[in-house]
């Protein structure tokens, strides 16, 4: 199996505070690695550096086998990440807020085809809504509809139940489970030990600029994970 994510020795630190130190992991693809910790631990940074939106104090990384310092722009172009801010353009329709997404990496998804990416998700009788009605959920579920129709070959996580319902996080999982099938690698941090291990397929728990990975029934039966 191809190594999607290859993180080596990365330590990161803004200004005085260090944050990661040394973390090193491997992530196949069709696999899903959640990543769980205290808040503070790092996880987002460990993301952002994977999306190349924060450079590695030390360390380097490599996606798809792609250096992740010296081919930033064809990283870019293999990978999708879903974080805390939805942006949108609130006067942009949702379907327009696609194509616009979507646009700017030189593709010009169908009609038919973002119907069926926003049915999927569950917000296709929205799609000529203007983004500023959503509400977290339906931004959170227009996002997944947008990696639907990228279909990176890594996908980056940020709290992905993060706004979702009961039934937009069995959504999610679904999709999840479909981007693995698909041979892509997805990354993601959670809170949710339970939701979280029903797609997972290696756990790793970041703490104390430390990365130590359980088994996902480990996981399961921890009392605690830090």
């Amino acid at each position: 199996m191809a190594v999607a994510i290859h993180g080596i020795t990365l330590s990161k630190s803004f200004r005085h505070f260090q944050v990661l130190k040394e973390i090193s992991v491997k992530i196949d693809a069709g696999e899903c690695y959640a990543l769980f910790g205290p808040n503070g631990a790092g996880k987002t940074t460990l993301l952002r550096i994977f999306a190349t939106l924060h450079r590695p104090s030390a360390g380097r990384f490599e996606i798809m086998g792609l250096d992740g310092k010296q081919d930033r722009v064809k990283v870019r172009e293999a990978i999708y990440l879903i974080g805390h801010g939805s942006y949108l353009y609130d006067d942009l329709s949702v379907k327009e807020n696609i194509q616009f997404a979507i646009g700017i990496r030189g593709w010009n998804p169908s009609d038919l085809e973002i119907k069926k990416a926003l049915d999927q998700v569950g917000i296709g009788r929205f799609a000529h809504l203007r983004s500023r009605y959503l509400s977290a959920g339906m931004k959170k579920r227009l996002s997944i509809a947008k990696a639907l129709l990228i279909r990176p070959k890594v996908l980056l996580l940020d709290e992905g139940y993060a706004s979702l319902d009961e039934r937009g996080t069995a959504m999610m999982n679904d999709c999840i489970r479909g981007f693995t099938q698909q041979g892509a690698a997805v990354l993601m941090t959670s809170h949710e030990r339970a939701k979280t291990a029903e797609v997972a397929h290696r756990v790793g728990v970041l703490n104390r600029s430390a990365l130590t990975e359980i088994t996902v029934k480990e996981m399961l039966e921890a009392d605690a994970l830090f």
